[in-house]
């Protein structure tokens, strides 16, 4: 059994590439897979491994300058959720492009998943999904309005066309794992929007601790390792990943004529080139070589 652990926190890394090397050490000390960002706004990333890896290398970013304080996430897997490990140098712990957003001067009122429903349900507030297009079309909340973004960097824009929309409205915002509403939710009392909630844990802990005979939430929720998808209780779906794309498929999707594996789907058949599918065509096949050995392939995850 594996423990994956999810994680954020924002605080101020005056030299964060000093910080990269010792958690890569550590990491593959520990047999630690999966990605940590770092930016000079802090640390996100998922982990994934045995329970005393995981528990040294929290150990070890809780010791980091201003992260006494970080908050984590678990769930569990039979499998290694991620193929490696990587630790990664970023502008940003999460691009949203807005130079002035800083999550630790103010955020919206936080909510954990009881006040979340009871607060949904009201006429006056508009439920806002802040994920990228493909992660709302697997599952949401009821009644959330998709602002089917592409990206993160897309969401400013999109409130500034839509803004007229939410007036005199409360605004309720939600995501995976709580990080893109530090930053949307402060982008919005920005903007001069009073009445901010964001669902504190994100979709996660949500259907973590709700009971399912009381859940607002329709679906499944995207999750960024191996697992693609996860319900009620953090239970692995029925969701694949297309490997050339990334979007999510169900399982009649890969029926679907467009859908060669690790090389096109339905989604994506038409946003690559030829040269393109012949170099998925050579890595899937480098892949299903290494599944023969029982091997893992680094491309695989």
């Amino acid at each position: 059994m594996f423990t994956i652990a999810a994680l954020y926190h924002f605080t101020r890394f005056p030299d964060f590439a000093a910080l990269q090397k010792p958690l890569l050490d550590l990491g593959r000390a520990n047999g630690i897979r999966g990605s940590l960002l770092l930016a000079s706004e802090g640390i996100n990333g998922t982990i994934s491994g045995e329970r005393a890896g995981i528990d040294a290398m929290l150990a070890h970013i809780r010791a980091l300058p201003g992260c006494t304080a970080l908050e984590h996430k678990e769930s569990w897997s039979d499998d290694q959720a991620f193929g490696r490990f990587k630790v990664r140098l970023k502008r940003e712990i999460v691009t949203m492009g807005q130079p002035d957003i800083d999550p630790r001067a103010q955020v919206g009122h936080y909510l954990n998943p009881q006040e979340w429903n009871d607060l949904i349900q009201s006429p006056d507030v508009a439920v806002i999904d802040t994920r990228n297009d493909y992660e709302v079309g697997i599952g949401s909340f009821s009644g959330a309005i998709d602002p089917e973004t592409k990206s993160f960097r897309e969401f400013p824009a999109w409130w500034e066309a839509n803004k007229d929309r939410f007036h005199n409205k409360r605004i309720a915002m939600f995501c995976t794992g709580g990080i893109r509403c530090e930053k949307s939710t402060n982008y919005l009392l920005g903007q001069g929007v009073e009445d901010v909630f964001h669902l504190k844990g994100g979709i996660l802990k949500y259907l973590e601790e709700m009971p399912q005979d009381q859940s607002l939430w329709n679906g499944e929720c995207y999750v960024f390792d191996n697992r693609v998808s996860v319900g009620h209780g953090l239970v692995p779906g029925p969701y694949s990943n297309c490997h050339a794309c990334r979007r999510p498929l169900a399982p009649p999707d890969t029926q679907r004529p467009e859908y060669e594996e690790g090389v096109s789907c339905h989604q994506c058949l038409h946003e690559h080139t030829d040269a393109d599918r012949e170099r998925f065509r050579e890595r899937q096949k480098q892949i299903a070589l290494s599944s023969a050995r029982g091997e893992r392939h680094l491309a695989d995850g």
